[in-house]
């Protein structure tokens, strides 16, 4: 992430929520009010989206002050104070929303990511995420992942090649052979380029491996045939296991051998974290 990505996202979202103000903290709360806010977590979690929690408020209001008792990638108990902010009333309250709501669900990314993480100690198995992400929050999605502990896969279409089922599918019509395939590609692309391809059977493991792959990704492959698959590689690519993992499957899964899992699970149906904001307003001191 980067400050005008940051700024950006604030931005739109401060824009979306109230495109002509806060009408409601405009007719209630007198403009010269002054609001102590607590941003408190309701569950245990990894914390995550704090620098933007606090940037929120800052960019209603440069004047506001916000103290962070806790870091990114820092892990938290149920009640535990994790940020104070102060300043104008009306603009704690217009920035409470957007900055709640990001901070929830970057929480709740980097929580679930680091459950998986938990679950592969031992082993030599990355978590990493997908390109699952919410449209326009894949960079603030992806932090909240490395928060968690995990790792990040190619972050758009122009990062990688990574040739998937329904771009074999269209080889496979064309009557194209695979590994012909793969060797034309890596010599279109630039010798820094990573290339991956995606196989669903055993039999597809030597084609694409002799061929030159730097990945290769066992999609939905059961146990037996992951650690088959790992065998058939034997060193000569990075692999990649992907496909219905979850919480309950992912120990056996890197107990295979697999290099790297991918859990599009991180991001596409994480559930937000429970975290609050406790105000308390005063009159200005004359």
């Amino acid at each position: 992430m980067n400050q005008q990505l940051v700024d950006d996202v604030i931005d739109r979202a401060l824009a979306e929520d109230a495109p002509w103000g806060d009408i409601t903290s405009e007719a209630f709360v007198p403009d010269d009010a002054v609001a102590t806010a607590v941003l408190s977590a309701r569950e245990l979690g990894v914390a995550s989206g704090l620098d933007l929690f606090a940037r929120t408020f800052v960019l209603v209001d440069a004047g506001t002050e916000v103290v962070l008792q806790v870091s990114d990638g820092d892990s938290f108990t149920a009640g535990q104070h994790l940020a104070t902010v102060t300043g104008n009333a009306r603009a704690v309250l217009r920035a409470e929303r957007i900055a709640l709501n990001l901070s929830q669900r970057m929480s709740g990314i980097a929580t679930q990511t680091a459950a998986y993480v938990a679950q592969v100690v031992g082993t030599h198995a990355r978590i990493v995420d997908t390109r699952k992400t919410t449209p326009g929050l894949r960079a603030l999605e992806r932090h909240a992942v490395r928060c968690g502990g995990g790792h990040n896969h190619r972050f758009s279409l122009s990062d990688a090649v990574m040739a998937k089922d329904n771009h074999l599918a269209v080889l496979a019509a064309a009557g194209i052979d695979l590994g012909q395939a793969i060797r034309r590609a890596r010599e279109r692309i630039g010798h820094t380029t990573h290339l991956e391809v995606e196989v669903d059977r055993l039999d597809q493991v030597e084609t694409v491996v002799s061929a030159g792959v730097d990945t290769i990704m066992l999609d939905n492959f059961s146990l037996d045939d992951l650690r088959a698959g790992v065998a058939l590689v034997a060193g000569r690519a990075i692999v990649e296991a992907s496909g219905g993992v979850t919480l309950e499957t992912v120990a056996a899964i890197a107990a295979t051998g697999v290099d790297v899992i991918s859990v599009g699970a991180l991001t596409h149906s994480v559930r937000s974290l429970d975290l609050g904001l406790d105000i308390a307003v005063s009159a200005a001191k004359r």
